[in-house]
């Protein structure tokens, strides 16, 4: 039974009291530090009456456009009294927060060096492999970038991301490149950010005030030569070396181990596939059917030894989509052991496609399944504050056929979702004082944020 508690009977805020309890935990200082008040400070210019947020709280100031828009929109559905907000903040800042499928903040694209790129005779795959590697690794480069991807992380509050590293398919040479950037981003910003290969660099970064990535390779690499069972599924071991710790079965459309969600024959996992996920159990690898058909789905969980995940959809019974998953997939992923990461985006997610339509997905989990079987997998990222000025610089590219992976049904995406704003990436805090309001205690209220994805993972590489 899903535990509720009274709801506190104080007056509801909206945005201009947010700012009030912000202003009175500190003002920003230069960089990404927290400059707060002391005590006697802070009694003197508060409101008598008016709790006070906790001082030097990083989750609570900034100047970013982005990152205000979101927080507005969010809070304006929430209206959490100042108790539930003060208490939300103060949780989340202490709990270890794991997005179970999401991405590190991205960066704007340097429009003149594509300009440049273009002129110089690129084609349109090198060109969006610069734009992609922009966006992934500027921070390294560019200091304004840098402390725009700082600062989001400071707002979101989140210890680890389950980061797509790895690309829409099977190919091993594709599936490496963004494996290389996300090692390198962890690499070259190691001062606040970790690339974390087991569950305890997870924990020690958490306790450190850093965060971290956990790499995911977004499909199972494959030789592709079709000589045997065991040669063609080599490279799942190889790519748990290189630090990958979570794979796709499939992704939106039919490959050799199933069907993905986009099509409609529903075929299921294939005798390849029930192999490929008993080499990933054997080898450490976390098997996800987030993006698969729900017989495929199934039947994963019907077999797989480990716990197993959905590590960014939706529930079905709420919202009927291709990408969410009904209660008998669900109640097979949770059987396992597993869990549900709750995703933010507003076509899987229907009833208003917001913050509150994400909480009532969480609602549903919990209720039916347990509170250990539930996260959020957020599967968007902040984008850089300053996206939009390079555009003007950077080459158009038209019109281009889609993508065999990326190719889904008319209906699937789309659509206008007016408070999708709500669910920004850096809006975590709010998460959490959405999830307080909706009664659940702090113990259960970690387990979703972090500690239910930290358990699959530690599950998954115990042999």
């Amino acid at each position: 039974m899903h535990p509720m508690k009274n709801p506190e009977k104080t007056a509801e805020i909206g945005r201009r009291g947010f700012l009030q309890l912000a202003a009175a935990a500190g003002t920003l200082a230069a960089g990404t530090g927290i400059a707060g008040t002391s005590a006697a400070e802070d009694a003197a210019s508060t409101p008598e009456k008016e709790p006070r947020v906790p001082g030097k709280d990083p989750l609570l100031i900034t100047e970013n456009p982005v990152i205000r828009r979101a927080r507005d929109a969010a809070l304006e559905i929430l209206k959490p009294t100042p108790a539930q907000l003060e208490h939300g903040l103060e949780l989340h800042r202490q709990s270890l927060v794991f997005d179970s499928y999401g991405f590190a903040p991205r960066a704007a694209p340097d429009g003149a060096a594509l300009a440049a790129a273009d002129k110089a005779g690129a084609s349109d795959a090198e060109l969006q492999d610069l734009r992609e590697e922009m966006g992934m690794l500027r921070p390294v480069s560019d200091p304004a970038e840098r402390q725009e991807f700082q600062e989001a992380m400071r707002c979101a509050g989140v210890s680890c991301i389950f980061q797509n590293a790895g690309e829409e398919g099977q190919s091993p040479e594709r599936l490496l490149k963004r494996l290389a950037r996300f090692t390198h981003l962890g690499d070259m910003l190691r001062e606040t950010l970790v690339r974390a290969t087991l569950p305890d660099d997870i924990a020690a970064a958490h306790k450190a005030g850093k965060s971290c990535l956990y790499l995911t390779g977004n499909g199972i690499p494959l030789a592709q030569q079709w000589n045997t069972v065991e040669d063609e599924l080599q490279y799942v071991r190889t790519f748990f070396q290189l630090g990958i710790r979570m794979m796709h079965v499939t992704y939106n459309r039919r490959n050799m181990l199933g069907d993905g969600c986009a099509e409609l024959a529903n075929g299921g996992l294939s005798d390849f596939g029930r192999a490929a996920i008993a080499e990933m159990n054997r080898v450490g690898v976390i098997v996800d059917v987030a993006h698969s058909g729900w017989r495929t789905s199934l039947e994963a969980a019907q077999v797989s030894k480990k716990p197993m995940v959905a590590s960014h959809t939706a529930c079905d019974a709420l919202q009927h989509h291709i990408r969410a998953k009904p209660d008998e997939v669900l109640k097979a992923i949770c059987d396992t052991g597993g869990l549900a990461g709750i995703c933010c985006i507003p076509n899987f997610l229907g009833r208003g496609g917001d913050i509150a339509a994400l909480l009532d997905h969480v609602d549903h989990v919990v209720k039916t399944f347990g509170v250990e079987h539930v996260a959020i997998g957020t599967d968007v990222s902040h984008t850089s504050q300053y996206a939009a000025a390079p555009a003007a610089n950077a080459p158009g590219r038209g019109y281009r056929r889609t993508r065999f992976e990326a190719l889904w049904p008319a209906d699937a995406l789309g659509g206008n979702w007016p408070r999708a704003g709500s669910l920004g990436w850096t809006n975590w805090p709010l998460f959490t004082v959405g999830l307080v309001q909706r009664g659940y205690s702090d113990d259960q209220i970690r387990q979703i944020l972090g500690e239910n994805v930290l358990r699959v993972c530690r599950a998954a590489l115990e042999a």
